[in-house]
């Protein structure tokens, strides 16, 4: 993978009157290929999917994001305008389904970078809320260092 890109990801999940954020900068790959822009990273001891390689497809016109993460702790979230998915994620202590709604989704993504935000809620069933989650993600060229 080229790591040609500084990412920067900013998280926020409010849970119960509770908010958490975590914020991670790390190099990966960005590109745009068949109407979707795809940003890639390696994902750390620090995140706790160390042995993963994530993936945010970010659809060109804003209405759908896929967070895929692959390794020994895979999970799929697809987050889309307007539509409920049922997907796969997998915790430290197995596995789970569950649904996920996109509250909104605004991209501001060229082929030199730029930003995509999105929120979405994460529910067991349709009436049990888990979370709300916001998410921000800044791309751009890293600078070369010269030898």
């Amino acid at each position: 993978m080229n790591e040609d890109f500084l990412i920067r990801i900013d998280g926020r999940m409010e849970q119960a009157g509770e908010t958490d954020s975590v914020e991670l900068m790390t190099r990966g790959s960005f590109v745009r290929r068949g109407g979707s822009f795809f940003i890639t990273y390696k994902e750390s001891e620090t995140t706790g999917y160390a042995g993963c390689t994530t993936t945010v497809k970010v659809a060109e016109d804003g209405r759908k994001v896929a967070m895929l993460r692959f390794g020994p702790a895979a999970s799929q979230l697809i987050i889309e305008k307007g539509t409920r998915h049922l997907c796969h994620y997998e915790t430290g202590y197995g596995s789970m389904t569950l649904g996920v709604a996109a509250d909104e989704i605004e991209s501001q993504l060229f082929d030199e970078g730029g930003q995509v935000k999105f929120s979405y809620t994460l529910d067991a069933d349709q009436d049990m809320v888990l979370s709300r989650n916001l998410v921000t993600i800044t791309v751009k060229k890293a600078e070369r260092t010269p030898l």
